[in-house]
């Protein structure tokens, strides 16, 4: 075997390890705009919310959404396709005023990661007034 052939081999394997850690999709992010139209039922409502909810392959989940126009009392992430409730897996803590965080060490199982990928997971946020939630958006990876 020639030297070019044997250093082309060498480089290949390398080479391939980083392209398969680049395409198989170790995080998945969901890029969040919540507002009162996603709620079940719609909220009229001022507030308005942006994020971004982040969900590596083996569930682990990050992330944070800041809220605008609403006195929040909770956020939460629900299992739940778009047009219908469901209930909470994923308490989301208050960092600062108007501002969600998804605790440390937060993990999805493996039927939520289904839901997940499927878009049938979402992100709320309650308040007062609209004590089911003010608003919402899907988490679409």
């Amino acid at each position: 075997m020639n030297e070019e052939l044997r250093t082309t081999r060498r480089m290949s394997v390398p080479m391939f390890a980083l392209a398969l850690c680049l395409c198989s999709g170790l995080a998945l992010a969901a890029e969040l705009k919540l507002s009162g139209a996603n709620e079940v039922p719609a909220v009229t409502t001022t507030a308005s919310g942006t994020g971004t909810i982040t969900v590596a392959e083996d569930g682990s989940v990050s992330g944070s959404v800041k809220t605008t126009g609403v006195a929040a009392t909770m956020a939460h992430i629900h299992v739940a396709a778009a047009g219908k409730n469901g209930p909470v897996i994923v308490p989301l803590t208050r960092s600062a005023e108007g501002e969600w965080s998804v605790p440390a060490g937060a993990k999805l199982t493996a039927e939520q990661m289904k839901s997940y990928k499927a878009g049938e997971l979402y992100v709320n946020v309650h308040s007062d007034a609209s004590k089911g939630g003010e608003i919402r958006a899907q988490l679409t990876p």
